[in-house]
């Protein structure tokens, strides 16, 4: 069909909707016919959409619904190699030129004889592109990571026996599509691996991160299952507000339960490998309930990626027994680099390296800290149409640097210490890495939802804060309303507030003196006076994809938070000056 439409070599099929098996037709179809697979990601406006299509010279572009069309027919006049539009998640509500309905366009295929379409099947070749991953652009425009075939098959078959999948001769592996397939991750383990392996693929409902993934799980309960930071910390709060409300005794039980959980587990890490009696006991009266709950009982690889995750959900989940396994790569290594495994994993560490895979730590300094580069029949081929970038990122040796500071531990875990772009540089030359300070004060404060530390080219650093509060589950706008936990929390510290609102116009008391207590209690373990935190701030509204301050994948993006709240950063440093 899509050579029917006159999909030329080497141009993009663009993809634009919820996971689906339509999107996974498209997605192979489109690189089968020779064309590149392009997944647009479905909160871009139309000129992001634009970008993404124009920079691959895209001929066909396939939508979900009529929402989705809307964005392409506002643009469509400025693609000047688009031929055709296809929709297939809903019935057209209208008719035009080159826009066809999901049947309509399965038909035109067949026309075209067989040997037309195995004549250019035969003429791929493994170095060649076939598959376009966007880079969510946290800096700059995106840029076009071109994935070959062979990077695409080694990285699935690679990354798949790594962790142990069974092929479905054996027994059949089961998990759920929900992440967006325009990002690596979503693609190497829904696509890639599963088909590698002959899993099975359950799509999740299009509302699934606003609060029905849960619902899949239980439907579905999924041998493996692969979740960003954000839905883990989701499925936390969740589990903690319902804990909240259960009898004393449970309560008690549960408690206890997770003491043993996570001290079990700890040993487990570390090398021990006896399973306590009450251990035992705890299995069958709350980690199996648990588990059970929400949909995970089958489940026996959980992994987490994409984002650094505090270690506080970490143990929160081992301490139920339920170990999440960090991952780490990047679209550039057509995913996963490093992966832990269940029998191989430490807290804070994202693994050893894949099979194949191999890193270098370049420049380390002292405590062995360096910029972490990768090689291996994983690293693309180079950004699209943009040889300098490629180079900047593609060493003469052939290392892909990251832009990520790292180090290994004795026993060669890998372990990300912070961004090289994201260090904060402060007027007195020191480098401070942000991320651990932040979730320092997340993990003192457990009213704080987002915490960002600025003061760059300044004489001290600060921090701007957000609550928890209660996001809209339609348009994902963060609201003025408190989570049940804070408001729990508020009460616990003697406050009636329940609205963010609330909070700053009165600079509630004590919510104010919890958080000074937790920022203090923060800078006692500063590695120097310069890494402590000196004023801060609370924000009106918790950062979110619909406030631009969060990415896709659900990453902070820095430079948009300084603009945005560039007055409040401004008023830190007025007073000095």
């Amino acid at each position: 069909s899509c050579l029917q439409l006159g999909l030329e070599r080497f141009h993009g099929v663009c993809i634009l909707g919820f996971n689906s098996a339509e999107w996974f037709i498209a997605d192979i179809g489109a690189i089968l016919a020779g064309g590149f697979a392009v997944g647009i990601y479905t909160t871009n406006s139309p000129e992001a959409c634009h970008y993404v299509a124009e920079n691959c010279s895209a001929n066909v572009v396939v939508v979900e619904n009529h929402k989705q069309l809307q964005k392409i027919l506002e643009i469509h006049h400025k693609l000047p190699h688009l031929k055709a539009i296809i929709q297939y998640g809903e019935e057209l509500k209208e008719k035009r030129p080159n826009l066809y309905s999901w049947s309509e366009f399965r038909d035109l295929g067949k026309d075209v004889p067989d040997a037309q379409l195995h004549e250019i099947i035969d003429s791929q070749k493994p170095n060649q592109c076939c598959t376009l991953i966007y880079t969510s652009g946290t800096t700059g425009q995106p840029k076009g990571v071109m994935l070959s075939h062979d990077n695409l098959t080694w990285t699935a078959a690679a990354a798949g026996r790594f962790i142990m999948l069974t092929d479905a001769k054996e027994k059949q592996e089961l998990v759920v599509s929900y992440l967006p397939l325009s990002h690596i991750a979503a693609q190497m383990s829904d696509i890639w691996s599963a088909m590698a392996f002959g899993a099975q693929v359950f799509f999740a409902q299009p509302d699934a991160l606003k609060g029905t993934l849960v619902d899949t799980l239980r439907d579905v309960r999924p041998t493996a299952f692969l979740g960003v930071p954000r839905v883990w910390e989701k499925m936390e709060e969740k589990m903690k507000s319902i804990g909240a409300k259960s009898s004393t005794l449970r309560r008690k039980v549960a408690s206890w339960a997770k003491g043993v959980g996570l001290q079990t587990n700890l040993k487990w890490m570390n090398g021990y490998s006896e399973v306590p009696v009450n251990f035992r006991l705890a299995r069958h009266l709350v980690y199996k309930k648990v588990r059970k709950a929400i949909g995970l009982d089958r489940c026996t690889k959980c992994y987490t990626g994409a984002a650094p995750i505090s270690r506080e959900t970490l143990e929160f989940f081992l301490s139920l027994n339920i170990p999440v396994l960090e991952l780490y790569g990047m679209s550039e290594s057509s995913g996963p680099h490093t992966i832990s495994l269940p029998h191989a994993f430490k807290l804070g560490s994202c693994g050893k390296e894949v099979t194949g895979c191999r890193t270098l730590i370049h420049k380390p300094d002292r405590d062995g800290n360096g910029e972490i580069c990768f090689s291996g029949r994983h690293i693309f081929m180079g950004y699209l149409n943009m040889e300098e970038k490629t180079r900047e990122a593609i060493d003469e040796d052939g290392w892909l640097h990251s832009g990520d500071l790292g180090k290994h531990d004795k026993d060669g875990f890998l372990y990300i210490t912070g961004r090289i772009k994201e260090l904060i540089i402060t007027a007195g030359g020191e480098n401070v890495p942000p991320v651990p300070i932040e979730d320092a004060v997340k993990d003192a404060v457990p009213i704080i939802s987002n915490a960002m530390l600025v003061g760059d080219k300044a004489k001290f650093l600060a921090m701007l804060l957000t609550l928890k509060c209660n996001v809209d589950v339609e348009t994902g706008e963060p609201g003025d309303d408190l989570t049940p936990e804070a408001v729990e929390y508020c009460q616990k510290l003697g406050s009636k507030a329940t609205k963010v609102s609330e909070i700053i116009s009165s600079k509630d008391k004590a919510v104010y003196a919890a958080i000074q207590k937790g920022i203090s209690a923060v800078n006692e373990g500063a590695v120097s006076n310069a890494q402590k935190v000196q004023k801060w701030v609370l924000l009106e509204k918790d950062f979110s994809l619909f406030g631009g301050e969060l990415g896709p994948t659900m990453k902070l993006k820095r430079p948009v938070v300084v603009q945005k709240y560039r007055d409040q950063i401004a008023q830190f440093y007025a007073d000095v000056d």
